[in-house]
């Protein structure tokens, strides 16, 4: 640092968020899809409840900036339901500190949360969704024909992962039916099924059976007292 210019500012880590239940703590980013023209993007805008992972909203656009984003994120809300006291979590990007989405989520009373500067792992869910989405063996290996093409391939990625994507991290069931409030009849079913095949054949578990539970806390940003707690 020298002369003039402000010198750094030590930014602190998010606080922490926790979701118990659908419709409380939300994520979002944009990723880029590769356009025929060298240089040049398709954007997507993706949108997830934290909480049940299920993909909330998405749309892909041409370009990025907070005005699309404004619009992204009210269409989103009205269609699920406008839940009370959500918390959106994003990066810092300039669409999303712009004006636009920012007057937007005042207008909403939605809570605006995000994550510092250049670190992936303050928004850990939209990272990871994005992570699959370019993983699977499907994904394309040349870019996009045309904007159409990547909406279309988009659309059909989000209806697997949120309708046939068994997600480890909610007990190997969707994200659509945890959303649902149906993963914990379902999880119950498994432990019975689990149970009475040990009794028919113990000698195939050396051990207990899976559990089959997952927590009702979802953590976005744990502080340290937090991932203590979820060690023990």
């Amino acid at each position: 640092h020298r002369g003039r210019k402000k010198p750094a500012g030590k930014v602190s880590k998010p606080k922490e968020k926790v979701a118990t239940a659908p419709g409380q703590l939300y994520s979002w980013d944009i990723t880029y899809l590769r356009s025929p023209i060298r240089g040049e993007y398709f954007y997507l805008y993706m949108m997830l409840d934290v909480w049940s992972r299920k993909i909330v909203g998405h749309v892909v656009h041409e370009a990025e900036n907070s005005e699309l984003a404004a619009r992204f994120a009210s269409e989103t809300y009205r269609r699920e339901g406008s839940p009370e006291s959500l918390i959106l979590h994003q990066d810092n990007g300039s669409p999303m500190t712009g004006a636009s989405l920012l007057a937007t989520l005042q207008e909403l009373q939605i809570q605006p949360s995000y994550s510092r500067p250049h670190v992936s792992d303050d928004n850990p869910y939209s990272e990871s969704a994005f992570g699959t989405m370019k993983t699977r063996p499907e994904y394309p290996t040349k870019p996009f024909a045309d904007i159409q093409a990547a909406t279309s391939w988009v659309d059909a990625f989000v209806s697997w992962y949120n309708d046939e994507h068994r997600h480890s991290r909610i007990g190997f069931v969707t994200p659509s039916q945890r959303h649902a409030g149906q993963s914990e009849k379902l999880l119950a079913q498994r432990r019975c099924v689990y149970e009475a095949a040990k009794k028919r054949n113990p000698r195939r578990w050396s051990g207990d059976t899976r559990p089959w539970k997952v927590s009702e806390e979802v953590f976005l940003n744990p502080d340290r007292e937090t991932l203590e707690r979820l060690r023990n």
